[in-house]
């Protein structure tokens, strides 16, 4: 049964205070209304995507649409007065009257892959479905008067979110009999009870799955993109066979290939058939400080092979210690290997791959990037630059079809990890061989801009 997702995006912003639209305000290097088609773009059970805007703003939108390429999207569609109007609209260009339809306010653009999952399994047994989470706060209902009349139990108080999820059979003909009798409701899932076309199935939503209409919410997700994820494992934890069906022959070189995670990656990308290139300091003498030995392995590379398809660099180097105390080369020299080399094999790999036509570069960064560790202050700094560089850098090369990703492991079983803690339960620990099999899944995928969290549990 296809999948239709339906994208509303009429709103003015007028709560917001802005001289744009909500959908149209940049966070974390893109707009709102780009956050919210990736969503959709990139999860693998839609099949297409309507956008129902307001008409002044469409051809904002359809400059959206082209410049960022989204493949998914089908249709344009200037909007009603309400919302509601917005909803039928969009329903009504869809011909396939036995298919699935997602609507989603486009100004929520946290929206999970697993509240995607939840809400399409749940359709198989439901005829209409809507998500929301349960409210942390007394609800209380008042009177003209602003007095309390009764406070409802707060356990069967849940707060509703987008999407809403229908039959689209259903929801066309809730919509019209709303039509026919001039009833105007909130939301689509109300018209379903409202005339009584079946029982609303309820996912549970995620506190994340913000709307952003007050200036704070701006600011707020401005913040949670910069810890923001992925949280599917579509397309991404495969098996050794998918992996070599899908980059088999591909070219991929690797810096910090040596040990650790760096050399799981190197032979499992060999033991699945890609043409991989290894360096180090201790394999080639390349040191990723240095913007000339980076560059004369990828010319290396080049000449061989005539294209790059992939650039990895998992060089690191992690000191303990306080600040005031610790050694000024070795601060130096994190910045260096963890920062300013990543800014090296950046910045010489994005020609290589442009002119290959696109490709993808992954970097690696730890759990202490989200915030500061006492005794690894340089080190978790230099962590967070380099999320905050990938997640810049996504933006400035997306023309040229090329993704830029972070992988942020747990703890791994790696020789660093080992010389800066010693002993620890294996079982406590993510191995080399996961996240190199995690990496090469990444590979595999049109994300960009990202941070990948590997977890022991993903493999359980």
């Amino acid at each position: 049964m296809k999948t239709y997702g339906i994208i509303l995006a009429g709103g003015v912003g007028s709560r917001l205070g802005y001289d744009i639209p909500k959908q149209f305000v940049k966070i974390a290097g893109k707009t709102v209304l780009e956050h919210t088609l990736d969503v959709f773009e990139n999860y693998p059970y839609i099949d297409e995507v309507i956008i129902v805007s307001n008409p002044v703003y469409r051809d904002r939108v359809e400059e959206i649409v082209i410049d960022r390429k989204y493949s998914k999207v089908t249709k344009i569609l200037g909007g009603g007065k309400t919302r509601q109007e917005s909803s039928y609209i969009g329903l009504s260009a869809i011909d396939e009257e036995d298919s699935f339809v997602i609507i989603h306010d486009a100004v929520r653009p946290f929206l999970s892959y697993r509240i995607l999952d939840d809400c399409i399994e749940a359709l198989k047994r439901y005829n209409a479905v809507d998500v929301a989470i349960p409210s942390a706060d007394t609800i209380i209902a008042i009177t003209d008067d602003r007095t309390i009349d009764y406070i409802p139990p707060r356990k069967y108080m849940w707060r509703g979110q987008t999407p809403q999820c229908f039959r689209l059979s259903v929801i066309k003909k809730a919509h019209e009999m709303a039509i026919k009798d001039g009833f105007v409701g909130t939301d689509d899932c109300g018209l379903v009870v409202k005339y009584k076309l079946g029982d609303v199935y309820v996912v549970q939503g995620d506190r994340r799955n913000i709307k952003i209409t007050y200036p704070e919410d701006v600011f707020l997700a401005d913040k949670m993109f910069i810890i923001k994820g992925d949280d599917t494992s579509h397309n991404i934890l495969l098996s050794k066979d998918e992996l070599s069906k899908r980059l088999s022959g591909r070219v991929l070189v690797v810096f910090g290939a040596s040990k650790g995670i760096g050399k799981s990656i190197v032979e499992m990308a060999r033991d699945i058939g890609m043409k991989v290139y290894g360096y180090s300091r201790s394999l080639t003498n390349t040191d990723v400080t240095k913007e000339d030995s980076v560059e004369e392995a990828l010319r290396d590379v080049w000449t061989k092979e005539n294209r790059i398809d992939y650039v990895v660099d998992t060089a690191g180097v992690l000191r303990m210690g306080l600040i005031e105390k610790m050694n000024y080369e070795q601060i130096l020299r994190q910045i260096e290997i963890n920062y300013l080399g990543v800014v090296n094999v950046v910045r010489r790999s994005i020609p290589y791959l442009r002119r290959s036509g696109g490709g993808q570069i992954i970097t690696f960064a730890s759990s202490s990037y989200t915030r500061g560790r006492p005794l690894y202050s340089i080190y978790s700094s230099t962590k967070a630059a380099v999320v905050n560089l990938v997640q810049a850098v996504s933006e400035e090369v997306i023309g040229d079809n090329i993704r830029i990703n972070v992988i942020s492991p747990e703890r791994t079983k790696t020789p660093m990890r080992i010389e800066n803690f010693g002993y620890e339960p294996d079982e406590t620990l993510l191995k080399p061989e996961q996240v190199a099999r995690y990496t090469l899944g990444v590979l595999t995928t049109n994300y960009t801009g990202l941070v990948f969290e590997v977890r022991r549990d993903m493999f359980k």
